[in-house]
């Protein structure tokens, strides 16, 4: 089942600090679409969900054989592809990292804005006005948009402060 994006009044957000509610908000975005959560769905979940910055797959496969000796990595793939799939995280392509999405139960793309210091990722609600923006000029040249993630590069307040 399709949901649509739904408009934001909050043009930029923190990350979020209660993985738990977050959690729990993909955990009824299943039960709504008849979707089953696996435990290492979760899991894997659970990990992206508590990283404080963007996690790549690897850290996730080191975190997970903690409790799971034998876990590979095609088990770690194939649950961040469920994950990412259904819109309850977001690949960060230039870092080749995860990060879990500020709204898991809606269907929409933002922008990034990604330190080249710390590594921080912040999610832009925008309001969907660069996603449309990108999308009607590939309509205009007749270029068909699947997916799109705009990844913004640069130095973060922190760390220019630092």
């Amino acid at each position: 089942m399709s949901h649509p994006a739904r408009r934001h009044s909050h043009h930029r957000h923190a990350r979020e600090p209660d993985a738990a509610g977050f959690v729990r908000e993909v955990e009824h975005a299943c039960e709504d679409r008849a979707l089953r959560l696996t435990p290492l769905r979760r899991e894997v979940l659970e990990l992206v969900a508590a990283a404080n910055k963007p996690v790549k797959a690897y850290d996730l496969l080191d975190r997970l054989r903690e409790r799971h000796a034998s876990a590979a990595p095609p088990t770690v793939y194939r649950a961040l592809d469920f994950l990412l799939e259904q819109g309850f995280i977001h690949k960060l392509e230039s870092i080749n990292a995860y990060v879990s999405c500020h709204h898991p139960a809606e269907a929409h793309q933002v922008p990034f804005l990604i330190c080249d210091v710390c590594s921080s990722a912040v999610e832009l609600c925008d309001e969907g006005e660069v996603a449309d923006l990108i999308e009607t000029q590939a309509k205009a040249l007749g270029f068909r948009a699947k997916a799109q993630t705009l990844e913004v590069h640069g130095v973060c307040r922190q760390c220019r402060s630092a």
